[in-house]
């Protein structure tokens, strides 16, 4: 993908048709593009955004741009409005509250069966994506480590055979994620990350459900020091 200046004071991704989106249908792509241009702050809460624009800078048709912006707003990441300006949605202090505690009983649920279900094969795979993790913390590659992040939350839920569990679990990210980015991008952060997940895969290893259920939850209270440091330096950023 090229990058190309929308006119909205941002760069997007110009939709590259040669490639993945072959793969894709032009409203999953616009979405996906769209999406993690949210939640990685690119685009930031309360900017303005045009069909018309985003359209323009994607090289395609307004009606995917449309059915995309649809599938944000019910996602909560899109504020739109009839014959106002779409605006992506400030980070609501209620969401992050109602997802971080279904985030929570999902995962704390699915570690305690991982413990016991967990093969070999699997471990093997998060631990390889562990020393992946290390490797983008000591090059403080804060992007490769948080898609590292969800690859190892997913692999979690394929050890403990719930898969299925990992889409709640990315859909409830998708709102914590944003203000995450603007907290954990620093090298302590990052750190934090890689030794929370590391200490749940040694609890796993060693069929320890009440400490890898412990971990969890402690891995999990750190984001809320992180949301209350992201609203209190980004104050413009949340509302509620």
């Amino acid at each position: 993908m090229v990058k190309r200046n929308t006119g909205i004071g941002l760069e997007m991704n110009v939709l590259d048709p040669s490639q993945d989106a072959k793969r894709l249908t032009t409203t999953e792509e616009v979405f996906r593009q769209l999406k993690s241009d949210i939640i990685s702050m690119r685009l930031k809460p309360g900017a303005k955004i045009s069909e018309v624009e985003v359209a323009k800078a994607c090289n395609v048709s307004r009606q995917p741009v449309r059915e995309a912006f649809m599938r944000l707003g019910e996602l909560d990441l899109l504020e739109i409005r009839p014959q106002r300006a779409t605006r992506v949605r400030k980070i609501s202090h209620q969401k992050l509250s109602d997802t971080r505690f279904i985030r929570a009983a999902v995962e704390v649920e699915v570690v305690r069966v991982a413990c016991k279900a967990a093969s070999a094969k699997s471990m093997d795979a998060i631990a390889e994506n562990l020393e992946q993790q290390q490797k983008a913390v000591a090059a403080g590659d804060a992007t490769h480590l948080k898609a590292l992040d969800y690859d190892f939350h997913r692999l979690i839920c394929a050890a403990a055979n719930r898969l299925p569990a990992f889409k709640v679990i990315s859909e409830n990210k998708t709102h914590t994620e944003r203000a995450c980015t603007l907290e954990l991008n620093d090298a302590i952060g990052m750190q934090e990350v890689l030794e929370g997940h590391t200490g749940i895969f040694e609890a796993i290893c060693a069929r320890d459900e009440a400490t890898a259920v412990a971990r969890t939850r402690v891995h999990l209270a750190h984001l809320d020091a992180t949301l209350i440091s992201a609203s209190q330096n980004n104050p413009d950023f949340f509302e509620d």
